[in-house]
């Protein structure tokens, strides 16, 4: 179970002790139920990951696996357009909780930057006081999932129209 509050987010945060980081490629098979592939470049290698995710915002099913780099490149294939580019750097907060922070497709005109908190239960999430450096919750807003943005970059990509015309 993947239990997790999301926010608008200006930039990476200063100040605070950055604990990973990673550039990342990721596509999605499938909106509803969402299927995503990703692959993660760290410094210490190469990683690749099938993610099955069920219906919700705050708590939803989380499957994860990991993959070949062949399944992924196969699978990346079937999509038919170019992947999501996420830069990923993962901070500690005050509080030991771990915040995951995206630059999403640096450089095209429908950039932006999101923040995510994953928490033990709904009660912990419902709880949790976010930083006043954090922007507008995105965790119950409809449209603001990275798949529903997947679905919207997907479609103008595949009209033909130049990235930017997809509003996020």
């Amino acid at each position: 179970m993947e239990i997790e509050r999301k926010w608008e987010i200006g930039g990476f945060p200063a100040g605070l002790p950055q604990i990973d980081g990673a550039e990342m490629r990721q596509g999605y098979l499938c909106a509803d139920p969402v299927v995503r592939i990703r692959a993660e470049e760290r410094a210490g290698g190469s990683s690749y990951i099938l993610c099955i995710k069920g219906r919700g915002t705050l708590a939803r099913e989380e499957i994860e696996t990991p993959i070949s780099r062949e399944v992924f490149e196969r699978a990346a294939a079937l999509i038919g357009v170019p992947l999501v580019h996420k830069r990923y750097r993962a901070y500690r907060l005050p509080d030991g909780r771990r915040l995951e922070v995206s630059l999403v497709d640096e450089g095209e005109e429908t950039s932006f930057y999101y923040a995510e908190v994953e928490f033990a239960s709904v009660e912990e999430a419902r709880a949790f006081v976010p930083p006043a450096f954090l922007g507008r919750e995105l965790t119950e807003t409809p449209g603001a999932s990275m798949s529903a943005y997947w679905q919207r970059r997907a479609a103008a990509l595949r009209a033909g129209r130049p990235q930017g015309e997809e509003k996020r």
